[in-house]
């Protein structure tokens, strides 16, 4: 019925335009993402798309489905060949246009539609691109529904169904704005940095933002899709340099910005300091715990240890969830506890009810900000900042290694580490009091000195987190032991930035 995809074939020839490319690495834990043209070609988000379809059959989903796409001189094609394979596997495509991945997660609420494919390349560089999906709102998929999708791809097991079709909704956009501005005003005067690296989420966050009553600032908030000045990635220091310069010159009281596909929020306070995400989420937690005592928060594997020692939210009686990195494994934790909301370092944030609908959306983490603020009229974002204990942390580091091996390189680490503790050795000349491996390695010395190493999910890159309640100092010896550790392994590269 369709071509069996090829792992790899050569642009500009015949075989190129008549068969389905497409690599086996591009399937991750939770998303799709390829090199456009090297790794995929249209044929191949077809056969991606009859996949998808088939997939929501075996599963016994309703077979309609949201669409939409971000703003990339490539991603709107892309859409389009894959809602040529959603249609010929029998799905009812509807397409929302131009789109940030949580309008087409909350397009899965307003439509009444069970399942979403989202083309985003999400904060990755140009060249790439992907899919989110998902088939039980709020979820995505995880790692169970990826490998069945990448066995039904790569091995040609579509069946062609009758049944499909395409509808375009007009001016969804407007429904999605409309629902997150539907609330009271702030009653505080704001002026707030909307920074959004001439990314999708220019078309829609300075509106949004205006409309509860901001003074905005706009930051490369005119869409181009060449990202002139620097990727659209709120964990990017070029970013965050880029924004805090704009906040200290316009003397905001914040300033936020936003990735490539608007799921993600990165925050730097009002004397131009760079918040990582992790912290503006214990920040976040003191102010929702304290109007809901005894709420459970999710954070990932690296975050800061805070979650676990902060007086506030102890006194508040919140439970911390440390779970795996990863948006769509911390929106199910989310989800199976109940919990009041999930934090991931990377910026995505999931709110439950009565906040959001527990699904990442950067918009929503922008409005949560906002309301801190205007729930704290007499204190100023470095005043919320200065008032959590003192610790010292990395950016998130990502030193490159092929996606062939960096699970295998993993493991390497992870079996080191735990042999250095079960002969007592030391890391970073204290012995290590803990391992949490729920999620690649967290080694723990005896003073509370952690030091992260994961396979990225997204890209080929390892992920390398540190962080001291000690001292800088502290933070780099424990970044020199697991850095010595790392490049053991000959296929560890160089990071894409350190500190």
């Amino acid at each position: 019925m369709f071509p069996k995809p090829l792992p790899l074939l050569t642009p500009n020839t015949y075989e190129y335009e008549t068969l389905p490319l497409v690599k086996p690495t591009g399937f991750r834990e939770y998303d799709a993402r390829w090199l456009f043209e090297k790794e995929i070609n249209l044929m191949g988000v077809q056969a991606l798309g009859l996949g998808l379809g088939q997939l929501l059959h075996e599963m016994g989903v309703k077979p309609e489905i949201v669409t939409g796409h971000d703003f990339r001189g490539y991603s709107s094609s892309i859409k389009h060949a894959l809602i040529i394979g959603l249609m010929a596997a029998g799905v009812k495509v509807k397409d929302i246009g131009l789109a940030l991945s949580p309008m087409a997660y909350f397009a899965q609420f307003d439509l009444d539609v069970p399942a979403v494919a989202m083309v985003t390349a999400s904060h990755n560089d140009n060249g790439w691109t992907g899919v989110k999906m998902g088939a039980a709102r709020p979820l995505t998929f995880g790692p169970d529904e990826m490998s069945r999708l990448k066995d039904i791809v790569l091995n040609g097991k579509s069946e062609a169904r009758a049944g499909g079709s395409y509808e375009f909704v007009e001016g969804f956009a407007t429904r999605y704005i409309n629902d997150l501005t539907n609330r009271p005003k702030l009653k505080r005067k704001l002026k707030v940095v909307a920074a959004c690296g001439n990314g999708t989420a220019g078309a829609f966050a300075p509106q949004v933002l205006e409309a509860i009553g901001c003074e905005v600032v706009p930051l490369d908030t005119n869409l181009d899709h060449t990202f002139p000045r620097y990727n659209p990635n709120p964990e990017d220091m070029k970013m965050l340099h880029a924004i805090a310069e704009a906040v200290r010159s316009s003397g905001a009281d914040v300033g936020l910005g936003f990735d490539g596909d608007g799921d993600r929020c990165g925050v730097v306070d009002n004397e131009g300091e760079e918040i990582f995400a992790d912290k503006i989420g214990v920040m976040l937690a003191r102010d929702l715990s304290t109007l809901h005592p005894g709420s459970t928060f999710v954070v990932d594997v690296k975050s800061t240890g805070l979650f676990l020692t902060d007086p506030v939210l102890i006194q508040n009686g919140i439970k911390a969830d440390y779970w795996k990195t990863g948006h769509s494994y911390i929106k199910r934790r989310v989800k199976e506890l109940n919990a009041l909301a999930g934090f991931e370092k990377s910026g995505h944030f999931f709110f439950n009810a009565p906040i959001g609908r527990g699904y990442d959306d950067g918009l929503v983490t922008a409005l949560a900000v906002c309301d801190m603020l205007d729930r704290n009229p007499g204190k100023s974002m470095a005043d919320l900042y200065r008032a959590l204990p003192q610790t010292w942390g990395t950016p998130t580091m990502s030193p490159h290694c092929a996606d062939e091996v960096k699970y295998d390189v993993v493991d390497r680490v992870i079996k080191r580490f735990q042999a250095l503790q079960a002969n007592g050795g030391q890391v970073a000349g204290q012995a290590i009091r803990d391992l949490i491996t729920v999620n690649g390695v967290r080694v723990v010395a005896e003073d509370g000195t952690w030091g992260l190493v994961r396979a990225s999910s997204n890209k080929p890159e390892l992920v390398v987190v540190i962080e001291s309640p000690v001292s800088e100092a502290r933070t780099r010896e424990m970044f020199k032991a697991v850095d010595d550790i790392l490049r053991e392994n000959a296929e560890v590269g160089a990071y894409n930035q350190t500190f």
